[in-house]
């Protein structure tokens, strides 16, 4: 991956004008009249405009209503010449939002197959929008202060600007409720640093605070206090007409970069040193069956890792077998599927769970019942999965007369943006392997072209101690 990421689109670059596709306009997503009155606030303050998710009781969970509103907006804005900077934020002080209503789905397959059907159209929309912010022709920047899962995830996930607090709490937590990591995570988490996003993607593991940045799922880490003074800088900015996306992208980033405030002294980087190594030892199994056996090694070894394992292994076992086995073929799948194509994808994943019992039965028995004890589906347990492929088969075949109509063109293989982010490993070991620069060198050379950006220099001295080391003549080697 190249430090100045390639623009892979050109609905990327140019006019800031919406590519919207002709022969799907019809599929545009309206309001009903039962929907909620204000279950989203939509603001304007010179040329920025905002996108609030107004349901703080419910940790701003997502809903239909609240998908039918923001999509038009976000239509209109891309063809506005009056609308420079789109921000999405959550209201209250907990959560930009928690994820889908996944209660009312679960509901609504109870009640047969047109309550299914219900469903699936549900997260027909919702996948329309993520795909429509994932290749949005005007800035984006989405506020992850608070809770920020599942759904909120795929309003946040795929912006050029992730902004995290010190109230960040990040998680994609399906595979606890028999489903899978959807909203594009499936184009996310598998192209993130070694095997952590499959770690995440089937563990349902938390990453808080400042770790959410270190990990790359953020690009800024703001404290929240600042947040307030950040947005009225935002709709200070003016673009010249003549500007392209790439250049108004470029003043956004450094006017964000003016309200950081530094990085917590007190709270070490979560996935680095020994525990990314048995991360990346584990989880970059070929099989289930493997990464299970892997950690029992590793748990057996009574080593200082040996308690992740442990523990890593019994929540890996209270997960339905089916959606685990899922998941795990989804993260090997999806390095290879374009933006585009994940979102169709998971359409057709997500249509296949909600007529399989695992994703009702989990989210009745932990959100509903809250008996913490879901009877999953045959095969129950992961011992008892004998044919893994004739168990995920069904669920990654395509049916193209189903296959989701998008509400743009947009497409790419690779985030046009990841320049934003902090270094990924895979540019640090760009660097290295040209083997011209000794480690101090490849430490200094990111932090030049990153201009300083704070958190540069301690995820470079993170990887190099893990990955690399000085050869002859002090050069560094990559492992």
């Amino acid at each position: 991956m190249p430090l100045t990421a390639k623009v892979m689109n050109p609905a990327f670059t140019g006019s800031t004008k919406a590519k919207m596709s002709t022969s799907e306009a019809p599929e545009q997503i309206k309001e009903l009249p039962g929907d909620e009155k204000e279950d989203v606030l939509f603001d304007t303050l010179f040329g920025l405009r905002t996108i609030e998710l107004n349901r703080p009781t419910a940790l701003n969970a997502l809903n239909g209503s609240m998908v039918r509103k923001i999509v038009p907006r976000l239509q209109e804005w891309a063809k506005s010449d009056m609308a420079n900077v789109v921000v999405i934020k959550g209201a209250g002080e907990k959560a930009l939002c928690a994820g889908g209503d996944v209660t009312s789905l679960a509901k609504d397959n109870k009640l047969g197959e047109e309550g299914q059907q219900r469903s699936i159209d549900y997260f027909a929309q919702e996948y329309k929008l993520d795909h429509l912010i994932a290749t949005y022709t005007k800035p984006y920047v989405a506020i992850m202060d608070g809770i920020t899962m599942g759904g909120g995830v795929g309003l946040s996930l795929h912006a050029p600007f992730r902004i995290a607090t010190e109230k960040t709490l990040f998680a994609m937590p399906e595979t606890t409720i028999g489903f899978f990591p959807d909203v594009g995570a499936s184009f996310f988490l598998p192209r993130m640093a070694g095997s952590t996003g499959t770690y995440l993607a089937l563990t349902s593991e938390r990453l808080k605070g400042v770790d959410v940045y270190y990990a790359g799922v953020a690009t800024h880490y703001i404290h929240s206090t600042s947040l307030p003074a950040l947005e009225r800088r935002l709709a200070e900015l003016r673009f010249k007409d003549y500007h392209s996306l790439d250049e108004r992208l470029g003043l956004i980033d450094s006017t964000i970069e003016e309200y950081t405030t530094g990085l917590p002294h007190d709270q070490p980087m979560l996935l680095s040193g020994p525990l990314r190594k048995s991360i990346d030892a584990c989880f970059s199994a070929d099989t289930v069956e493997e990464l299970i056996k892997r950690l029992s090694k590793q748990a057996a070894n009574n080593r200082s890792n040996a308690q992740w394992a442990e523990k890593t292994l019994l929540a890996l076992k209270l997960r339905s077998p089916t959606s685990l086995h899922v998941t795990f073929q989804q993260m090997k799948l999806g390095r290879k599927w374009s933006i585009k194509e994940a979102f169709q994808r998971e359409h057709q994943i997500a249509s296949k769970f909600m007529r399989h019992p695992d994703f009702t039965e989990g989210v009745h028995a932990l959100l509903i019942r809250k008996d913490k004890s879901p009877a999953w589906a045959e095969p129950s347990k992961l011992e008892d999965v004998k044919d893994p492929a004739a168990l995920t088969t069904p669920f990654f075949e395509v049916e193209e007369g189903k296959r989701l109509k998008l509400l743009t063109e947009g497409n790419y293989n690779e985030y046009p943006h990841w320049r934003f982010g902090l270094p990924h490993e895979s540019q640090i070991e760009e660097v290295v392997k040209k083997g011209s620069r000794t480690i101090p060198e490849v430490v200094s050379y990111f932090v030049r072209e990153k201009r300083g950006k704070q958190g540069v220099k301690e995820v470079v001295e993170e990887v190099l101690a893990r990955r690399a080391y000085s050869a002859e003549g002090g050069k560094a080697a990559w492992l």
